[in-house]
């Protein structure tokens, strides 16, 4: 993953920074409607979208067995009869990452062990994942606490009461504690909260002092939120990796979380990264997807593909 070591906060960057609603609306739009791929290239548009994603557990009833049934799918997301039909059996995929809360990271360390898949990335939420409403230090400890128990990704969230009160210097300084406390072995991706930000200009500005403050992902929601990732929010936030990308020359990757729960959709956002930051975008390193129930879909249609007939739920378990 590429690693952003971020620049000083620059206010007139960050003020100067306007957002056209119906522009914005308009070639949103169009990603949904004129942007599609079929038969075997959507297969492999499926296959490369399950490689970018963050396969998630954020549950009140998480427990350890649903820790290991995560993982265990983690290394396996596709069923192996259908890869080796499609050519592709012993090309290892994965899925990008695991997420889970800070108090199961242990749980995650130990089942990926046992399921074959210890290289694979280990995300947890941290700073009081999803509201953000508790005291800042002690959302620092919760960050070392993860890292110590084996995360190496870190996923915060931020003050939004902050960034709807236009105070981006604290902003900045908040996530810019959370990327010392990450150190330069764990990746800091930043959690905007976008559903609670009111306008697609705040959105646009939270992303740029994400990624000065030296965010190596940026993230739409927390999938808690009454409203998750949109595609033109998802503009929003890639308009403004790009022009961070040329300013600076540091590459910041992009998760869009919450709601998205289809194949369809699954390529609509490939379609994004594609279409507005290119090729390089479109892989685990720079781009990711937070979902739970979307791999399902996934397999069954890829399952289609292969088979031509769709899959009952019992073939294909969770």
């Amino acid at each position: 993953m590429a690693y952003n070591p971020g620049m000083e906060l620059d206010m007139g960057w960050v003020n100067g920074a306007v957002v056209d609603l119906p522009a914005v609306n308009r070639r949103a739009a169009t990603l949904l409607t004129k942007r599609t791929v079929k038969k075997s290239w959507q297969a492999a548009w499926l296959l490369r979208a399950v490689t970018c994603i963050d396969l998630t557990t954020l549950s009140g009833d998480d427990t350890v067995t649903n820790v290991q049934r995560l993982c265990f799918k983690a290394c396996n997301p596709i069923r192996q009869d259908l890869l080796d039909a499609m050519g592709m059996g012993d090309y290892g995929i994965t899925v990008g990452a695991v997420c889970v809360y800070s108090a199961r990271v242990k749980d995650a360390v130990q089942s990926l062990k046992q399921a074959g898949g210890a290289a694979i990335p280990i995300a947890s939420v941290a700073t009081g994942f999803p509201a953000g409403q508790v005291p800042f230090e002690t959302r620092l400890k919760e960050i070392s606490m993860a890292i110590g128990l084996g995360a190496t990704e870190i996923d915060i969230v931020i003050s939004r009461d902050l960034a709807l009160s236009g105070d981006w210097g604290k902003v900045y300084e908040e996530i810019k504690a959370c990327k010392a406390a990450c150190g330069e072995n764990v990746h800091l991706k930043t959690i905007l909260g976008t559903g609670d930000l009111g306008t697609l200009t705040n959105v646009y500005k939270a992303s740029l002092v994400a990624m000065m403050a030296g965010s190596d992902f940026i993230k739409t929601s927390t999938g808690k939120e009454g409203v998750n990732a949109t595609m033109p929010v998802g503009l929003t936030m890639v308009r403004a990796i790009r022009e961070y990308f040329h300013k600076t020359g540091f590459k910041v990757g992009f998760k869009p979380a919450g709601g998205i729960r289809t194949a369809k959709d699954s390529c609509a956002w490939l379609a994004l990264m594609k279409e507005e930051l290119g090729d390089e975008w479109m892989r685990a390193d720079l781009f990711r997807i937070g979902a739970s129930s979307l791999l399902t879909d996934i397999e069954r249609q890829l399952y289609h593909f292969v088979t031509g007939r769709y899959a009952a739920a019992h073939q294909l378990p969770m």
